[in-house]
């Protein structure tokens, strides 16, 4: 199972968790267990960059997890 690393900002919607594994296939899969587990990531988590073993990807829904994938999820960063 993925593991899914959260920051002290977005554990404050996980009631506490820092850390917490999930099955899925693809990133997509990730969000929406994780939004069905703690309705309060709900609009935050969709709107971040996600980091899958240490690749940071601004548009990650397709990106396939590997039973041993860790996920974190990362503020966008802006510029131009």
């Amino acid at each position: 199972m993925a593991v899914v690393v959260f920051s002290s900002a977005l554990a404050q919607h996980t009631g506490g968790a820092g850390r917490v594994e999930i099955e899925a296939a693809r990133v997509a899969d990730l969000v929406k267990a994780l939004c069905e587990r703690y309705p309060g990531l709900r609009g935050h988590i969709d709107k971040m960059a996600v980091a899958v073993d240490d690749e940071v990807h601004s548009d990650a829904r397709f990106v396939r997890l590997k039973p041993d994938s860790e996920v974190h999820f990362l503020p966008r960063i802006g510029g131009g």
